[in-house]
């Protein structure tokens, strides 16, 4: 049902004189279609993980590696809100694991340091390792989580303030 709203919507936005009359409700209804999308993708995944569907071989994967890729992504985001990005992940860092999983996390949680930090903040990821552990670090200059919520934020789909249910995404 969502891939046809959303194929109807770009139809409507494609027509000429609809679209002058209505462009701005089109193009937000797109974006709320898009968002949908995105929800109910996540809701798959996550269903489909509880289900035991979903899981991988593990394989070995180079944390560091992966950590400035994704920073490296996420550059024109941080730029775009005059934040300042660093990456430290001088040498390898082996784990094992999914790469997409693990991929998904990093970008996450960049995601969410970017967009809770104020213009002119940082944000810094850093991955570091032993013999007996690996690293990935996350910091940012941004207003950071409140004492009473630290013991819920491993809940599933718990949030701090619920004021942000839904902008900025996160």
């Amino acid at each position: 049902p969502l891939t046809i709203l959303h194929g109807e919507l770009e139809s409507l936005a494609a027509e000429p004189a609809l679209r002058a009359a209505f462009a701005d409700r089109i193009d937000s209804l797109l974006e709320e279609t898009e968002r949908l999308e995105k929800i109910v993708q996540r809701l798959l995944t996550l269903s489909r993980l509880d289900g035991g569907e979903g899981r991988t071989e593990w394989e070995p994967i180079d944390l560091a590696a992966l950590a400035t890729g994704v920073a490296e992504q996420m550059a024109l985001l941080a730029e775009d809100k005059k934040v300042v990005l660093r990456c430290e992940a001088p040498r390898p860092a082996v784990v094992r694991g999914d790469v997409g999983r693990l991929k998904q996390v990093v970008v996450n949680l960049l995601d969410n340091a970017i967009k809770y930090t104020l213009e002119g903040g940082s944000v810094g990821v850093a991955v570091s390792s032993d013999p007996a552990w690996v690293i990935l670090n996350v910091t940012d200059t941004g207003s950071g989580i409140p004492p009473a919520a630290l013991p819920h934020i491993f809940e599933r789909f718990y949030r701090a303030d619920p004021a942000r249910s839904r902008d900025p995404e996160g």
